[in-house]
């Protein structure tokens, strides 16, 4: 189904925002709980994917924002397949060589996005699991000065999924956070330490207990997202900014 574009407006809450199609307001679901303040701003252009159900409540959802001239995908769940079907391709180098993939593995009272492992027989024949990788993905909208931050508005669940990672890494596992960057503009990563000192911090503990941390962007573009097969740095340390 293809896109439509149209006019953003405005966004009563985290859930919806009115869209101007055609010289008509409509209310577009949003896909992403994030504040995206610097996205959805009055008059930014969006696309839209219509919906032929007619039990929903809202007849769009709004999939892209184009900011900074580029296309910012704001479907924060989809930035889940787009690893997952990275990692199927080959396209991540350092989650390469594992034979069992898996989305939503559960663990204790969570679900870690993606669980990869490698399949082995025991002297019987019969299967069971190795080398146990947990990833967390998070997806990466918010850009300044060419710099993805992570989170746009604080997030004790963020927080508490690194925890969860420090955890799986102390009990033997291997444990991974994926920042994926959702905006063609972003060129390397740090956290959010302005806006959510607690995750910031958190994220720090992470890598000092031995979670890796993995950066990657992708492509936008209405034919499709794709993942650009090379990692970006990152720098966890805390900058002090100065206003003028």
């Amino acid at each position: 189904m293809d896109y439509v574009k149209g006019i953003f407006k405005n966004r009563p809450n985290r859930f919806i925002a009115e869209v101007e199609v055609d010289g008509k307001i409509e209310i577009a679901h949003v896909p992403n709980t994030g504040r995206c303040k610097e996205l959805l701003v009055d008059g930014a252009a969006v696309y839209l994917k219509p919906s032929d159900n007619p039990k929903r409540k809202t007849r769009f959802t709004l999939h892209f924002v184009v900011n900074k001239g580029e296309l910012v995908s704001l479907y924060s769940q989809e930035a889940n397949s787009i690893v997952y079907d990275a990692i199927l391709d080959g396209k991540i180098k350092e989650l390469q060589g594992y034979s069992y993939h898996q989305r939503e593995k559960q663990v204790d009272d969570s679900r870690i996005d993606i669980y990869l492992a490698n399949q082995e027989d025991d002297c019987c024949g019969m299967e069971f699991l190795v080398d146990s990788c947990y990833i967390e993905v998070k997806g990466v909208t918010l850009i300044v000065d060419g710099e993805a931050r992570f989170p746009d508005a604080p997030t004790e669940r963020g927080a508490k999924h690194l925890k969860e990672l420090i955890k799986l890494k102390n009990d033997g596992n291997r444990a991974v956070v994926f920042f994926l960057i959702q905006h063609p503009a972003g060129n390397d990563f740090r956290p959010n330490w302005e806006n959510d000192p607690k995750f910031s911090q958190t994220l720090v503990e992470a890598e000092n207990a031995g979670v890796e941390i993995l950066v990657y962007k992708c492509n936008n573009t209405l034919e499709g997202i794709e993942l650009v097969p090379k990692s970006l740095d990152y720098d966890l340390s805390r900058k002090l900014y100065i206003l003028l």
